[in-house]
């Protein structure tokens, strides 16, 4: 019997569930969300009000609005950390969430024909 291998790939058991969580603090996005895009320096962040949707889609360093989003640390750890109070408070008040008492984690998928990865915050969970 000979199998054609050709259309498989190899799972990546290192990866796992891409996701950002939310605090007062910042938003941290998991190191599935940077090796599911590919190690991406720069995104631009994209928010769909009326759908309570989050988008980070990666972009090149001097596109309109691009911002740092990967960066090899010295430690190794694969996240990125955002604290712009005003994204915070942006999708704090578009959730009518209370971060001060609250956090919260919102899976992501992967949407590789717009090279971004989509959050839908109506499917956010309360973290413990």
């Amino acid at each position: 019997m000979v199998i054609d291998l050709s259309k498989f790939r190899t799972f990546d058991f290192n990866e796992g569930v891409p996701y950002f969580s939310i605090t007062n603090n910042g938003i941290t996005f998991n190191k599935s969300v940077i090796m599911k895009m590919k190690y991406p320096t720069h995104v631009r962040l994209l928010i769909n009000e009326s759908e309570k949707q989050v988008a980070v889609q990666a972009c090149g360093e001097f596109d309109d609005k691009a911002v740092q989003f990967y960066k090899e640390k010295p430690n190794g750890v694969l996240s990125v950390r955002w604290n712009a109070k005003d994204l915070i408070n942006t999708i704090a008040r578009l959730c009518d969430w209370n971060l001060d008492r609250t956090s919260y984690k919102v899976n992501g998928v992967l949407v590789p024909e717009l090279n971004l990865m989509l959050f839908d915050l109506n499917k956010a969970v309360t973290m413990v």
